[in-house]
C-alpha cells in the first residue's frame, strides 16, 4: 500500500515564497483534491511532487523512501505519474501509437531497426486496454490532431496510466472543456481503480465535492485547511478566503480544523 508524504516542504522564487512548510499525507487508494485561489501555489506543489522542481527544503517520501532528489523520469518509474494542464502529445501520431510508445518506454522496450514497434504484441495489447479504460477505444487509429480537445485530455490521462502509477497527479483535468467533455472526464476519473491514489488540482467545485475523499485548501503556499468535502463546504474560513462569502453561520466553525 503506497503512501506519499511531504514534510515541511518549502519552495521560493526569489523573495516570493510559493510553498511554505507544507506537510501532507496522501494514503493509498484515496482521492484528494487540491484547491485554492490563483497564486495559492497549487501547480508549484504539483511540480514538487512530480519532480519538475526541487524544493528549497523539506522532504518527499513514497512508501518510506526519500525521493526528494529524484527527477521526473525516476519518479515516473517508481510510481508517480502526472497529466499536465496543457496537452503534451504527439499530434501526428495516432491515439494507439501515442499510448503504445508510452507503454514501451515504461516497459523499457525500444524499437530497433530489425524489429519495429509493431513486433511488440504485449505493448500493443496494453495500449488497447488503456484506450478502452479512458474511453478512446473507437479513436485508436485517429491522429491526435483530429481529436477534440476533451479527447486529447483523455489521452493525456491514458499516457499517465501507461506509466503504471501508484500515485496519479491530474492538473486541471477539465480546464477549457465543454459540459459534455467535462462529464466524460468526470466519469473517467471516478472509474479509476481504487488501488490508485489520485490527487487532482481542479477548479470545478461540483466535481471536487463529488470526487474527493479529502480536500486540501492552499492559501499563499500554506495549507489553510484539510477535510472531507462536507467539512470544506461548511468551513467558514474556506468560504470567506476562497469562495469570498461573508456572514457564514457560526455553526460552520466546527468544520474548521488545521491540516496535520
Amino acid at each position: 500500500m503506497s503512501t506519499l508524504l511531504t514534510q515541511t516542504l518549502c519552495k521560493s522564487f526569489g523573495s516570493l515564497a510559493v510553498t511554505q512548510e507544507v506537510t501532507l499525507s496522501f494514503q493509498s487508494g484515496m482521492r484528494y483534491a487540491i484547491i485554492g485561489p490563483n497564486g495559492a501555489g497549487k501547480t508549484t506543489f504539483f511540480n514538487l511532487l512530480a519532480g519538475n522542481l526541487q524544493p528549497d527544503s523539506g522532504q518527499i517520501l513514497l512508501d518510506g523512501r526519500d525521493i526528494t532528489s529524484l527527477d521526473v523520469t525516476s519518479r515516473a518509474r517508481i510510481g508517480i505519474a502526472r497529466s499536465f494542464q496543457r496537452n503534451n502529445l504527439f499530434a501526428e501520431m495516432t491515439v494507439h501509437d501515442n499510448i503504445a510508445m508510452a507503454c514501451a518506454i515504461q516497459d523499457n522496450v525500444a524499437p530497433v531497426f530489425w524489429r519495429p514497434m509493431r513486433g511488440f504484441s504485449s505493448v500493443h495489447k496494453k495500449a488497447e486496454l488503456i484506450a478502452q479504460q479512458v474511453g478512446l477505444e473507437d479513436d485508436r487509429q485517429t491522429a491526435v490532431r483530429h481529436l477534440s480537445y476533451g479527447s486529447q485530455r483523455q489521452l493525456e490521462v491514458a499516457l499517465a496510466l501507461a506509466c503504471k502509477p501508484k500515485v496519479l497527479l491530474l492538473d486541471e483535468p477539465t480546464s477549457g472543456m465543454s459540459p459534455q467533455e467535462t462529464a466524460r472526464m468526470d466519469h473517467l476519473i471516478k472509474a479509476l481503480p481504487r488501488e490508485l491514489t489520485v490527487i487532482v488540482i481542479e477548479h470545478d467545485m461540483d466535481i471536487v465535492l463529488e470526487f474527493a475523499d479529502q480536500i486540501v485548501v492552499l492559501d499563499y503556499g500554506r495549507v489553510l485547511v484539510q477535510g472531507t468535502p462536507a467539512e470544506i463546504k461548511n468551513s467558514a474560513i474556506v468560504r470567506q478566503r476562497y469562495l469570498g462569502e461573508e456572514g457564514v453561520a457560526v455553526g460552520s466553525q466546527a468544520a474548521e480544523r488545521p491540516a496535520p
